[in-house]
């Protein structure tokens, strides 16, 4: 199914630049993530770090309509040049007073990749058949989580044996590697319109407001954020991990370990799923991090854990993606998958703060932990609601 999806050249390629770049960009994660507990900021600080990877995606309508209007191949090149470029000033970061800076720099990088890769859903669509889509969105997804995995544990053994500033150093030289490949790919679709980007911005709000099924669809979709609980392992390992391994070992493996669940997860159970059980997924991943609250305070019975609670996520994720993307005409699909993931990252940043004022009122980390798990019950409610009100919908153009 994957092999035949990759003998597309353009396919290929992309799936090189992503694996490359993807790598790079968690490998450097644990290095910033280490750089700022080695600085000891407050839970909060600590908060807001992790919330300026997913603050960008607040300019999702701005973002759209760029994407919308500009050539694809030139923009995500460019694209692809300013994540090297900031990752270079990550570099220059030596001291707690200069963490607001540091945040500078991740909000201008995530922001080019979150163009880059709104850029690139909105372009899927327009290269394969309908009916290979949410195989190249779980491709996507299995990309993601390996390089996740492999990013985050080999992240956190290159910080402990080279230290912070060598691991980012060979981010930089990653995406400089990435953008060499991209530079080889060819692409037809020309995208040039003489409307301004205010037009392009209103269009795209009308758009979504005549087809109200897809204020649903993202809605469903922005559940799957409520495992961005970045800042929750950050927090269990300073509070109770580095007790037992290193801090940046910590981070790696457990993300690491969830990352192989996340990958695995398509692939098991990526055919089985479809409208008339995705609630039973959402209520799995619920019983997993459920789960996960009891025992996370044990290292190793965590790390076990993980595999489960990424397990459910990729799938979750892709499903709910393609339903979104298979539902919007191509005009406008920078645009409304773009504001997807506003959506989704509003939710994220919620979580993130949620987790360190929580955490900082005397909240207890367990507690959290449930609270988020609770989360995809309500997700997995709110999907039998909507099965029950679009179940035509759903048979007629679902799977």
């Amino acid at each position: 199914m994957y092999k035949k999806i990759l003998q597309n050249p353009l396919i290929l390629r992309l799936s090189l630049v992503q694996l490359i770049a993807y790598f790079g960009a968690w490998f450097s994660n644990v290095a910033i993530y280490t750089m700022i507990i080695a600085f000891g900021v407050d839970p909060v600080t600590n908060a807001l770090v992790v919330s300026m990877y997913a603050l960008p995606a607040l300019l999702a309508p701005l973002n759209g309509a760029i994407v919308d209007k500009f050539e694809f191949k030139r923009f995500m090149l460019i694209m692809l040049g300013i994540e090297l470029l900031m990752t270079l000033f990550y570099l220059s970061i030596h001291d707690v007073t200069q963490v607001y800076l540091l945040m500078l720099f991740i909000f201008i990088r995530m922001m080019a990749a979150f163009l880059f890769f709104t850029a690139e859903m909105s372009l899927l669509p327009q290269v394969v058949a309908k009916d290979e889509l949410k195989t190249v969105n779980e491709l996507h997804s299995i990309i993601w989580s390996v390089t996740f995995a492999l990013g985050m544990a080999m992240g956190g053994i290159a910080v402990d044996s080279v230290g912070i500033y060598y691991t980012i150093m060979i981010d930089v030289a990653l995406f400089f590697i990435a953008m060499m490949i991209f530079a080889t790919i060819r692409l037809d679709i020309q995208k040039k319109t003489t409307e301004s980007l205010v037009t392009l911005i209103k269009s795209g709000f009308d758009y979504l407001k005549k087809h109200k099924i897809l204020w649903h669809l993202i809605f469903i979709h922005s559940f799957v954020a409520l495992t961005s609980f970045d800042a929750l392992i950050n927090l269990l390992t300073d509070t109770e991990y580095k007790y037992v391994i290193a801090v940046p070992l910590a981070i790696g493996w457990l993300n690491a370990i969830r990352a192989i669940g996340l990958m695995l997860g398509p692939l098991l159970i990526g055919k089985l799923t479809n409208h008339l059980n995705l609630h039973r997924i959402f209520f799995l991943q619920a019983a997993a991090i459920i789960f996960w609250a009891m025992i996370e305070h044990s290292f190793y019975l965590s790390l076990g854990m993980m595999f489960f609670i990424g397990f459910f996520t990729t799938t979750l994720w892709s499903y709910t993606y393609t339903l979104i993307q298979t539902h919007t005409i191509k005009e406008y699909l920078g645009r409304i998958v773009a504001y997807n993931d506003m959506i989704f990252m509003v939710v994220s940043i919620m979580i993130t703060m949620f987790i360190g004022v929580a955490f900082k009122l005397g909240v207890s980390l367990p507690l959290i932990t449930a609270i988020l798990g609770g989360g995809f019950l309500a997700a997995g409610g709110y999907y039998l609601w909507f099965k029950s009100q679009y179940k035509e919908f759903l048979e007629s153009k679902s799977d």
